[in-house]
């Protein structure tokens, strides 16, 4: 029979080498913004607790000599390890929600506190009642698991509420739920780590269960950056691409099919005047407002951004009334949204749209017409402009 270390062993640097690769896929990769450093510092904490827990087998199954130095710096890399894990979570999920002042020493120092002063104490403890966290067979005292488990439980709480707050305020439905998942990520992997202790002692399951989720998040990650923009958080060109390569797409039964070109009016104007940082965030306003739209209507749409101050929306509605509805709701949603942040610059868009037809037609040349209605619309905003100024 296969020994208890080989077996528990075994799962662990599998689960290692897994994580080796997607830190070096990140460290050799392009993209070394801060939320991205951040999720490879969570991969180094995980990989310090499964070599900790590699340790933790080998002693449990007499592979190394048991002795007291050896049980105690094992569960004392196991403690950080687990401390580690949450806390760089807790450092990832700040920097994904964009956490004001995050990275102000006082801050940073205030998030590790509750880490630093854990290990006082369990020093402390150690040296006044050392019997409170090992036996003197050298069996391991629930009150060891106290200090183990009651920093983590302070950095879920603070993630929890990070991510709640923001998926609350958040009217995007898909953005609603990706912080939810980011939030409730810790959970799944504590749930596997309590399976595991309680129920399962023996069988590899908090680094199997944390590698799966681990796995899926980057993936998701990868598919996000392949299919999103990365200002604006909608479909990129590519993505559009993909989505109008099927007729499953583009045809709905009962449905008629609307391609609807959306363009900032003098955008050229808003980046020499006020500069490029505010000509983004006329581009982030314009696609929430976007956002916030769509989610009001039952119906389906693609959206992205097509490129430069130019978007795209493939709309799959009942009718035109229905469509000219949505258009006006976006214009007014914008105006809304510049009072509510009081932009610097005067932002309205000009739209087109044009309605699919069956082939011969297809997506570019229905684009084409919707592009041209485009201008029109621009043009006639300018002629109202000039009315109103004359």
């Amino acid at each position: 029979m296969i020994s208890f270390f080989v077996h528990y062993a075994e799962a662990n640097i599998v689960c290692i080498i897994i994580f080796l690769v997607l830190l070096f896929h990140d460290l050799f990769g392009v993209d070394r913004q801060e939320k991205q450093i951040k999720y490879d510092n969570v991969l180094i904490a995980f990989i310090f607790y499964f070599i900790a827990d590699i340790f933790w087998a080998a002693l449990e199954d007499r592979v190394v000599p048991v002795t007291r130095f050896a049980v105690l710096f094992d569960t004392f890399c196991i403690y950080v390890g687990m401390e580690m894990i949450t806390y760089t979570w807790l450092q990832y999920v700040m920097a994904v929600e964009q956490v004001e002042n995050r990275n102000r020493k006082i801050n940073r120092f205030a998030v590790i506190f509750p880490f630093l002063i854990s290990t006082v104490i369990l020093f402390i403890t150690y040296f006044i009642k050392p019997s409170f966290l090992i036996s003197d067979d050298l069996i391991i005292q629930d009150g060891f698991t106290v200090f183990l488990v009651t920093v983590p439980y302070i950095n879920l709480f603070a993630i929890m509420y990070y991510t709640i707050r923001k998926a609350i305020s958040e009217e995007n439905s898909i953005e609603k739920r990706k912080h939810i998942y980011i939030g409730c990520f810790p959970l799944f992997v504590v749930a596997g780590g309590v399976v595991e202790m309680f129920y399962f002692p023996h069988e590899p399951i908090f680094c199997c269960c944390s590698t799966i989720l681990m796995l899926i998040f980057f993936i998701q990650m990868i598919e996000r950056q392949i299919s999103v923009d990365p200002l604006t958080g909608l479909n990129n060109r590519g993505q559009l691409l993909r989505y109008t390569s099927q007729n499953s797409n583009m045809y709905k039964e009962g449905r008629k099919t609307y391609v609807v070109m959306i363009d900032i009016n003098d955008f050229k104007d808003i980046n020499d005047t006020y500069g490029h940082a505010e000509g983004d965030k006329a581009l982030i306003l314009l696609s929430d407002a976007l956002k916030s739209v769509i989610t009001r209507h039952n119906i389906p749409i693609f959206i992205g951004r097509y490129g430069g101050d130019e978007f795209i929306m493939i709309v799959h509605s009942q009718d035109e009334e229905e469509l000219k509805k949505l258009n006006e709701e976006i214009r007014t949603e914008i105006s809304n949204s510049c009072l509510e942040n009081k932009t610097k610059f005067s932002l309205t868009v000009g739209i087109g749209y044009d309605e699919l037809e069956p082939e011969p037609d297809n997506f570019q040349k229905c684009m084409q017409r919707a592009d041209k209605k485009l201008y029109l619309d621009k043009e006639y905003i300018k002629r109202e402009l000039l009315k109103k100024v004359a």
